[in-house]
């Protein structure tokens, strides 16, 4: 008997670099903003001290794999002049506070058997430990903090930034590269920090349609075999992409998916409509992930609309939606939110792309009201909403749309 699973090469030669993870030999659609981060980087190989760069954009955007990529030009770079330099790289998701961040920068430049507890000491032996750590080492030290947004308070970027002034560090030219996907972060710091973290900005703007073509047409060189796309897939995947706010990763995950349905059916060639099916597969999972995200008034708000769907009751009033999920509140002994933040709510759901909306006019007499009504499809949105509806009861409309027929669902 057979193995199940048998090697399949048709499509792909190398499905992997079509990975956010991948790191391409070369970056293309990002000239200009290569141009400015190498004038900036510059100066450690002339062994010049370094400047502080604070990078910024969206997501998806390219940040993150040029940073690397020069990065590692740098150090090969480095190597071959003999210019002492040492990369420390640090993702601060996950890390909401200074002390959070410290500790995390201590034990990555410690040996594993040597770390600190993540809790329990004073702040200022947590410094004092990563003085001398970094101190231990010698000539240029580039510390990488990607997500640097995630860090809510100012004290672990002023120390850092200012730890040469201040005569923390003796041995080192220490250099900080942030990385962030909220161009406003740095508008929230202290006008110190603010000063020292940013003396060279560049700023990464959504990729443009021709540019993620160019990107695509890179990675599908790579992931493909010739003549396994047809010739309106990538200009596809990259007008999606660009409808998308012009996410790189997003367009590239997009090829890959395509490619995917194209080899689970046998297919010959990937075509535009496995990519329209992948970005319908796509969006669906989007919506899902944003919807378990919601508040649990949130999640309220939308299980009325949807029940308000199921009856076919649809374009709904803003009044007749906050009724029912006043409804639902006071069942369960919950104290709703004012019309007017339910409302934001709806208004929030248009913005995701979950709801449509529009205001409508009766004259005079009838005044005007806004309507709303579902983008999505019923049984989507009960999958997400599996949980809120768990803990308030099965409302009668939606039993249908349950699995199982709602059978381990209580009625509401």
């Amino acid at each position: 008997m057979s193995p199940r699973f048998q090697p399949d090469d048709t499509l792909y030669k190398r499905r992997n670099t079509l990975k956010v993870e991948y790191v391409p030999d070369d970056i293309v659609g990002r000239d200009n903003e290569i141009e400015e981060y190498e004038a900036a980087l510059q100066p450690i190989i002339n062994g010049e001290y370094p400047d502080n760069i604070f990078i910024y954009g969206k997501t998806g955007v390219g940040k993150t794999a040029v940073t690397n990529f020069l990065l590692n030009e740098l150090q090969a770079s480095a190597e071959h002049f003999e210019v002492d330099l040492s990369v420390i790289t640090l993702n601060c998701d996950g890390l909401s506070t200074s002390y959070q961040a410290a500790i995390s920068l201590v034990n990555n430049l410690r040996e594993p058997e040597n770390l600190i507890a993540e809790t329990g000491h004073p702040q200022s032996k947590v410094y004092r430990l990563l003085w001398d750590e970094l101190n231990k080492l010698s000539g240029t030290v580039l510390v990488v903090l990607d997500e640097i947004d995630h860090i809510k308070d100012d004290t672990f970027l002023y120390q850092i930034t200012r730890a040469d002034n201040n005569g923390y560090i003796d041995n080192i030219q220490l250099g900080l590269i942030g990385i962030s996907n909220d161009s406003t972060f740095r508008e929230q710091l202290d006008a110190k920090v603010q000063s020292s973290l940013c003396e060279t900005e560049i700023s990464f703007p959504p990729y443009g349609t021709e540019e993620l073509q160019k990107v695509l047409e890179q990675r599908a060189d790579i992931a493909f075999h010739p003549g396994a796309l047809d010739g309106d897939v990538i200009p596809l995947c990259a007008a999606l992409g660009r409808q998308d706010g012009g996410d790189a990763r997003r367009a590239i995950t997009l090829l890959r998916k395509a490619g995917d349905l194209a080899r689970t059916e046998n297919a010959e060639a990937v075509t535009t409509t496995h990519v329209e099916r992948a970005q319908e597969k796509l969006e669906a999972q989007q919506s899902m992930d944003i919807m378990r995200d919601l508040t649990e008034h949130e999640k309220l708000t939308l299980y009325a609309l949807i029940t308000l769907a199921a009856e076919n009751e649809t374009p709904a009033r803003s009044r007749v939606i906050y009724q029912r999920y006043k409804q639902f509140c006071e069942l369960q002994g919950r104290d709703p939110r004012t019309a007017r933040r339910m409302r934001s709510f709806l208004s929030d759901f248009e913005i995701l792309n979950l709801t449509i909306s529009q205001m409508e006019h009766r004259g005079q007499d009838g005044g005007t009201y806004r309507e709303h009504e579902l983008n999505r499809d019923i049984a989507t949105v009960v999958d997400a909403l599996q949980t809120i509806i768990g803990e308030f009861g099965a409302h009668q409309s939606i039993v249908e749309y349950l699995p199982d027929s709602g059978e381990q669902f209580a009625s509401m």
